[in-house]
Formats: structure tokens, C-alpha cells, sequence
């Protein structure tokens, strides 16, 4: 296995790039918001109450969408060894939390591992301790996690590499969930980032 494509330095991190991950994103910034929500309202993850998984916390704990009901919540899918893609969505979300002031410690953040083979629950505490500490990893058996993905519509598969290795090409976005468990926004990788705290904010003051 090669290390983990990450490093901290006194400049913050540095990305050391390997493949470039296939990417499914939301481009919902370049929608009118009435066309982004016509999209949401014909996904499966429009609602966390209609959901049965079930996984378990990079701290040891069982997990269910239930357990968010009442909660803002922000959901990603990503993996420990991503190259790219994952790490600087995490700086992303690092960065909006810290833009909310007070109010982020009102929001319910997990990214949802799509690797469960190398990303114990171990090894998440590991990995995110390189982010804000409010940031929840999600890991489980391969069924646990397949059913998790599809219950959000989120795709990936295990791309191999040429030294042996493996990547994982998966679907990329970001989830926002009101109070009441519905989906209020997707903050896609390629929009504007003025539109990605104005989103959480939308579903902190929503009061479902």
C-alpha cells in the first residue's frame, strides 16, 4: 500500500496528488433554487427518517439516520486514502464551520467511508484529527456501507492500480439536512464557495 497521500507542514496541508477519482458531483450552484429542489425532491436521500442503516463512528458508536432527527446535518462520502478529492472537501467544510462562529457546534457532520476494507474505525480517528474535531467518520462492514450508500443514491466502485493497489472512485457532494431529516441543499465540489455556508444556514434556521 502506498502512505497516505497526506501531510501536515507549517503551511497547513499539502496534497501529495495520486489518480485523479472519477467524480459524480451536484452542480447546484449553476441552478435557480427552485430547479435544485425540483432535483432533490427525486432523490431517495430527500429524507433521513425513510432510512435503515446502520454503522458505526470512527469513536466506536453505533450510528443511525434516526440518531440526526432534530439536528442540521452535513453528510459526504468519501475514503482515508483519496488523494485529493476528499482531503480538500474536508478543508472546505473545516473552513465553513469555522465561518459559522457558534452556530456550527448546531450541526451533525459524518463523512461516510466508501472503503471499509482499510478505513477502520481507527483509522478514521486518525485521519480526521487533521480536521475539525466536530467532523464524524462513518465506516462499517461492505454490506453496511452499500446499503448506506444506496439509501443516499450514491454510487462507487474500486478502480485498481497499476503497483496493486486500489482507489476508489466514488459520488461527491455535499449533503445538508434540516431539523426535520429532509434534505435542504447539496453543495456540489464545483460551485461558488459563497453558496456553501448560505446553505447550512438555510437548514440551521429551518425549523423543519
Amino acid at each position: 500500500m502506498r502512505p497516505r497521500a497526506l501531510i501536515l507542514g507549517g503551511g497547513g496541508l499539502i496534497l501529495v496528488l495520486g489518480t485523479m477519482l472519477g467524480v459524480g458531483a451536484w452542480r447546484s450552484g449553476d441552478l435557480p433554487w427552485q430547479q435544485e429542489q425540483a432535483a432533490i425532491s427525486g432523490i431517495r436521500a430527500a429524507d433521513l427518517g425513510a432510512m435503515s442503516w446502520q454503522l458505526t463512528s470512527h469513536e466506536g458508536e453505533t450510528v443511525r439516520p434516526q440518531d440526526w432527527i432534530g439536528t442540521p446535518s452535513l453528510v459526504f462520502f468519501g475514503f482515508t486514502w483519496c488523494p485529493d478529492v476528499c482531503p480538500m472537501t474536508l478543508l472546505n467544510i473545516s473552513d465553513w464551520l469555522e465561518d459559522l462562529g457558534p452556530d456550527a457546534d448546531r450541526l451533525a457532520v459524518h463523512l461516510f467511508s466508501v472503503d471499509p476494507e482499510r478505513d477502520s474505525p481507527a483509522v478514521l480517528a486518525d485521519y480526521l484529527a487533521n480536521f475539525d474535531p466536530r467532523i464524524t467518520g462513518l465506516t462499517g462492514t461492505p454490506d453496511e456501507v452499500a446499503h448506506a450508500a444506496q439509501a443516499f443514491d450514491v454510487t462507487y466502485r474500486r478502480v485498481p492500480r497499476d503497483d496493486g493497489d486500489y482507489t476508489v472512485d466514488h459520488t461527491a457532494g455535499v449533503f445538508v439536512f434540516g431539523t426535520d431529516g429532509r434534505l435542504s441543499s447539496i453543495i456540489d465540489l464545483h460551485e461558488d464557495p459563497q453558496f456553501a455556508v448560505p446553505k447550512i444556514r438555510q437548514a440551521l434556521n429551518d425549523e423543519g
